[in-house]
């Protein structure tokens, strides 16, 4: 993969990375670092805590996630959760994100997939056709 490719990638990520949480948390409630290593493992970009921590609080005081505290683990941790309001978004983004990649795509394919692929050199392609809903997110 080019470096060019890479900047690319990581810029997509970036842009849909609120739009990548909360399709995360509509597979399952996660606490922050399952979030982080999913999108490492996923997409091949490296999130922090310092990234994801407030953008998880910005979509809870939007009311699209909420959370609890799970106290039964060894260590008490935050886990997520998506709303319905949340999934509306969800929905919503990704239709819209969707009409968009149809509108500019070459193919006049009418959706998008975005799915990770690592292979064993641990670089990341992604696939274009279908939609985001359907991504491997390696689960």
């Amino acid at each position: 993969m080019t470096n060019f490719q890479k900047e690319v990638q990581t810029k997509l990520t970036k842009g849909l990375l609120d739009l990548i949480v909360l399709q995360l948390l509509d597979s399952q409630p996660m606490h922050g670092y399952q979030i982080i290593t999913k999108i490492r493992k996923s997409f091949g970009v490296y999130f922090g805590p310092s990234t994801i921590y407030p953008l998880l609080s910005s979509l809870e005081k939007k009311g699209h996630v909420e959370s609890r505290w799970n106290m039964e683990s060894e260590r008490p941790r935050k886990v997520y959760e998506l709303t319905s309001k949340g999934k509306n978004v969800l929905d919503f983004t990704e239709n819209s994100l969707n009409l968009i990649c149809q509108k500019i795509g070459n193919d006049k394919t009418p959706r998008l997939e975005i799915s990770a692929i690592t292979n064993s050199e641990n670089s990341v392609s992604y696939n274009k056709r279908t939609t985001l809903a359907h991504a491997k997110m390696n689960r």
